[in-house]
């Protein structure tokens, strides 16, 4: 159970907040908002108020910020975004859910059985409730604070100068954290456990390798695997881009900073990070948009890839056994719980089953739920159905699109290379979804920021065009005047 030292950390957090857009600039102030809540703030731990959703972790940094953007900056957002498809697809992303609702009134009943017109009932029999008109308007409360970010961010994140600004936050949270890693590498992950009172997942989970994968204030070891995975990639860029006098010092904090992800003992998000380190060092900003692109393509088109059987399971399996037996048992309890669950989300594939776990699978007698759900996207398709799960991953891969289209034929040279290294960022963030749910807010931020990014590509595209076409000679003075025959060579010609 929380302490109250949890409780007092989520209260005091908005004042932190306060106090960093009053001495920071709206841009920075926002950033660490939102990432200095994911990394300190307590999991699991809620302030519920009646009729509204809990405070968390991720409401309390989600709305405070967006209060201040419109009280202290007179923001007012737009929060649909500038093109047609963005539009539609918030529209769904947040109607969707909603409307499951309504498709799913009927309480799921176990350990009933109906034989003619005598019932059964078991002694262990049980139910989940049927979803009531509350919880439509509760998912979509829900939804909107879940995305806030992503509306902030369009707005105050979409410069250049603000992109920059993220990656050099990420960069001096890797550098900050570092030292609760070690530290838990070493002793032991308990930090959590000695600030907030209790652990906020499976300790057994955080063995590994005859030694301990740290999890600090994050909700696994995964999650703060994928954070790291950030850090480091940030860090590159800085090294990259690095004056001569400089690069030997950003170098070491990349290098060390990539360590940190080694110590992290998570195979999956080292072979992003590998990935992601040769496409930072060897591409520029255009290959960059367009390895971004493909890994959104990967990430939207993997359920269709995965129901259809085109993705090699065994063969996956197979390779991770060479490397380790557990690992590979690990990911095949995954590839079949995966199966379960679309078989499961094939019975209501529009709009899904709603909430309450309604989605997953349970033992018909007990009622006891025989399946876990590790991927974002086959959560989403369970809960929401097939218009939930596009509107979900077409929002986040949205941007790395907008932004392979927007700069298509824009020279390396005049491509803002911050934006490339967030698009990757993005991209490597979609593909670790597949099998895990790391969606957080900062992954909503890190999306506005790029699809912000991408209409003021396009913004400033139709100003130069308006500017060369007022600036063109008019219709009239560009055609030859006319001019009166000379009298002579009129003469000459009679």
């Amino acid at each position: 159970m929380p302490n109250i030292i949890a409780y007092a950390a989520l209260l005091i957090w908005p004042l932190v907040i306060v106090a960093m857009f009053r001495k920071m600039s709206p841009e920075r102030a926002f950033i660490w908002a939102i990432l200095g809540g994911y990394m300190v703030l307590p999991e699991l731990t809620e302030i519920n108020v009646p009729v509204i959703p809990a405070f968390d972790k991720t409401s309390i940094p989600n709305l405070t910020a967006f209060a201040l953007c419109v009280i202290m900056l007179h923001m007012r957002p737009n929060l649909l975004p500038d093109g047609a498809l963005g539009k539609l697809l918030m529209a769904v992303l947040v109607i969707a859910p909603v409307v499951s609702v309504f498709f799913n009134t009927d309480p799921l009943q176990f350990g009933i059985e109906q034989s003619g017109r005598l019932t059964v009932v078991r002694e262990n029999a049980s139910s989940i409730p049927g979803m009531r008109i509350y919880d439509s308007a509760a998912m979509l409360v829900r939804q909107l604070i879940m995305i806030l970010p992503f509306f902030l961010a369009r707005h105050l994140l979409a410069s250049e100068q603000a992109l920059t600004e993220i990656l050099r936050a990420l960069m001096v949270a890797g550098l900050i954290y570092a030292v609760p890693i070690l530290w838990e590498v070493r002793f032991s992950p308990q930090l959590h456990t000695n600030i907030y009172g209790f652990f906020q997942h499976s300790f057994l989970q955080m063995i590994r390798e005859g030694g301990y994968r740290p999890i600090v204030f994050m909700p696994h070891g995964l999650w703060l695997a994928l954070f790291m995975v950030m850090t480091a990639a940030s860090a590159q860029h800085f090294a990259k881009q690095a004056a001569p006098q400089d690069r030997i010092r950003a170098s070491l904090i990349a290098a060390f900073l990539f360590a940190m992800v080694y110590l992290t003992k998570s195979l999956g998000p080292m072979l992003i990070l590998v990935t992601l380190s040769a496409l930072i060092l060897f591409l520029g900003p255009r290959m960059q948009f367009r390895a971004a692109g493909l890994m959104a393509l990967l990430a939207i088109s993997y359920p269709l890839l995965r129901g259809a059987g085109v993705v090699p399971t065994d063969r996956l399996v197979e390779l991770v056994r060479q490397r380790s037996v557990e690992r590979s048992l690990s990911l095949q309890f995954r590839f079949d719980n995966e199966d379960l669950l679309l078989a499961r989300a094939a019975e209501k594939p529009v709009l899904g089953w709603g909430g309450y776990g309604r989605s997953m699978i349970f033992d018909p007698d007990t009622g006891e739920m025989t399946s876990i759900s590790d991927g974002q996207w086959v959560i989403t398709i369970g809960q929401w159905g097939w218009l939930g799960y596009l509107a979900l991953f077409g929002l986040l891969c949205l941007p790395l699109l907008a932004l392979w289209w927007r700069y298509r034929q824009t020279p390396n040279h005049a491509i803002p290379p911050q934006a490339g290294i967030l698009a990757l960022i993005l991209g490597a963030s979609l593909v670790d979804l597949l099998p895990n749910a790391t969606l957080v807010s900062l992954t909503w931020l890190i999306a506005g920021a790029l699809l912000g990014h991408a209409e003021l590509v396009h913004r400033r595209s139709q100003q130069a065009r308006l500017a060369q076409w007022r600036d063109m000679p008019t219709r009239a003075a560009l055609m030859p005047t006319a001019r009166t025959p000379d009298p002579a060579l009129k003469r000459s010609f009679l």
